[in-house]
């Protein structure tokens, strides 16, 4: 197993450039299972994630060409079932659902896996195909959807925001017959990026970006070019990064407004922010002020950056309440900031953080993708050598992580286990 050794005590220094986004890239490769022409997407992350996608999309019969951060799909689904094979690897894999219900009126996906960071149930997902007029069965392992006639528009209520649900939903709604409303939508930058590329390829959506959208099916789908648009959890991440080690880092093609809600925390910590239209400047040269947060869907705070924030805390003058309101499950980053000297209490969904001057470095082990990388910030923060097991984890989620940060003065090396 792949480990990562990170040499502490350095500074992020430089500039950086933001690639797109793994959240968004992952529902906008399942759209070309809807597109009846050509489907390019530019600035296409390398990543774990979005080479299993790919793999997946090639088992339903699609020709796939990607070459840099350019991925030219096309063609039409010969398989309609998604393999358990592949989908237990990745939770993502779920969004072929939607596209291939509402283009073929079939599909047969295994129940997915990905991070064990709650339950996230997909009963959300199939409540919203059923509502469009598929019969759903649970057999096997297998969620089994059929339409034989088409989906046929109607009124989805999501009991609760969901972002994976709202996306399956959003692309089954563009081929069903008349006109869906998606209530309680998710309002995250990654749905709006989605209902722009639909909407090139010839959908009719209006109110993406509120929690209430519009859908007028159409017939069919057409060939369009679209970029992805730039990862706000990457740029996040890395921004806090720069606060913990007190460094200054320019962040290159990134889309500020979508991170307001870090920003306008980081900024009562201490930190400088600058921010141009497709650039943000992060700067820091002192302990930052503990501050408290709690998780929400956006324009919330993100909860997939709560880890690093919590990382940021460990060091900060003065203790913080961190709430995380997502996930049941996503402070198992905790025990092993603990092992590098953090002092952090855990109350259910709350966890006091009282900061210390420094952290220690010692062999820590990643649970899962945001927890992994609030490890690495640590391991920059500590003088000596931390080493972070489990690093596939990282590779799902950030892309040429050692050549992007090793460049601002970061000293990260992989270690064959």
């Amino acid at each position: 197993m792949t480990s990562l050794l990170i040499q502490g005590a350095t500074a992020l220094q430089g500039e950086v450039a933001i690639s797109g986004a793994k959240n968004a890239a992952l529902p906008l490769l399942t759209t070309s299972l809807m597109c009846s022409g050509r489907l390019q997407l530019n600035q296409m992350p390398h990543l774990a994630d979005t080479q299993k996608m790919v793999e997946l999309l090639k088992t339903h019969g699609l020709t796939i060409n990607w070459q840099d951060e350019v991925i030219i799909i096309e063609g039409e689904a010969s398989e309609l079932a998604a393999p358990y094979e592949l989908v237990r690897q990745m939770r993502a894999s779920i969004l072929v659902l939607g596209p291939l219900l509402a283009r073929y009126g079939e599909a047969r996906v295994s129940l997915p896996g990905g991070c064990a960071i709650g339950t996230r149930p997909v009963d959300l997902h199939i409540r919203a195909m059923q509502k469009l007029g598929a019969v759903v069965e649970l057999a096997d392992g297998y969620i089994q959807a059929r339409a034989r006639n088409g989906l046929v528009g109607a009124q989805i209520v999501f009991p609760f925001v969901s972002v994976g649900a709202t996306e399956n939903a959003l692309m089954a709604a563009c081929l069903a017959k008349g006109e869906s409303v998606l209530v309680n939508a998710a309002r995250e930058p990654e749905i709006t990026d989605l209902a722009e590329c639909l909407i090139a390829m010839g959908a009719k959506i209006e109110g993406h970006g509120t929690d209430r959208i519009y859908v007028q099916g159409v017939d069919e789908l057409h060939t369009t070019t679209h970029d992805v648009v730039p990862d706000r959890i990457e740029a996040g991440s890395f921004a806090i990064g720069a606060a913990m080690t007190r460094g200054d880092l320019m962040l290159r093609q990134v889309r500020p407004d979508h991170l307001t809600s870090l920003f306008d925390v980081l900024q009562q910590t201490g930190v400088s922010v600058e921010q141009g239209p497709d650039w943000v400047r992060v700067k820091m040269d002192e302990r930052a002020e503990a501050v408290d947060i709690e998780t929400h869907p956006y324009p919330g705070f993100p909860t997939d950056l709560q880890a690093q924030y919590m990382a940021m805390m460990c060091l900060a003058k003065g203790s913080a309440r961190i709430s995380e309101t997502i996930f049941e499950n996503r402070f198992m980053h905790v025990p092993e900031l603990m092992r590098m000297g953090a002092d952090i209490q855990i109350d259910g969904r709350t966890a006091i953080v009282h900061g210390k001057e420094m952290l220690r470095p010692a062999p820590v082990m990643a649970t899962d993708l945001r927890a992994s990388i609030s490890l690495v910030l640590a391991g920059m923060t500590a003088a000596g050598e931390t080493e972070v097991s489990e690093i596939y984890h990282l590779d799902r989620g950030y892309t040429n992580l050692e050549d992007k940060l090793g460049k601002c003065g970061a000293k990260l090396s992989r270690k064959q286990g």
